[in-house]
């Protein structure tokens, strides 16, 4: 690997979501993490695409990280038994240290506390705290919403230009895994 990023952090639902493709591509995603010898880092769960994506790059030989909170971990997402799992206190510290142990950042299909986390990793690039890499992968055209609002954002003059963030979209987990490789800072 010829880049600067060794770990991932994912971010992704605790939920399959609707399409089986969802899951599919997961699936991929965590096998082409192992696969390329990236480490990863989650938020711990051993339930809907967490899982899924946890479970995939352990079995090809990625080292795998969960971050969760004792209040997650009992009423959402059990902790996945085949990781290294750290607990912490609360949500906003979950977010800091997963931040902290990741080169760059992959955005499944998820939920709020998905686009939660990937709105913090903005407001970091915005105001130049970060810029580590953002990967989205668009499975079912699921960013394409959120793509359009911060498109409306940059048109309506809330943000001034997209050159403050480091961010890419791939289709499929394969395309996704190719920008990571040959990523250059």
């Amino acid at each position: 690997m010829n880049n600067k990023i060794k770990t991932v952090a994912v971010y992704c639902g605790h939920q399959f979501g609707l399409y089986p493709s969802f899951e599919h591509d997961a699936d991929l995603m965590g096998e082409l993490i192992g696969k390329n010898g990236l480490n990863m880092v989650f938020g711990g769960g051993d339930v809907g695409l967490m899982g899924t994506v946890a479970n995939a790059a352990l079995n090809n030989g990625a080292h795998v990280i969960g971050i969760s909170t004792e209040h997650v971990a009992a009423l959402q997402e059990p902790v996945h038994a085949g990781i290294d799992v750290r607990i912490v206190s609360g949500v906003n510290e979950r977010k800091q240290e997963m931040f902290e142990l990741s080169d760059a950042f992959i955005i499944l299909p998820g939920g709020i506390g998905t686009l939660n986390e990937v709105t913090d990793i903005l407001t970091m690039h915005q105001i130049g705290e970060t810029k580590k890499p953002i990967f989205f992968l668009n499975t079912e055209r699921f960013w394409a919403s959120f793509h359009n609002l911060i498109t409306d954002m940059l048109n309506y003059k809330f943000i001034e230009s997209l050159d403050d963030y480091n961010v890419s979209i791939a289709s499929d987990p394969q395309e996704l895994i190719d920008l990571i490789l040959n990523y250059k800072a």
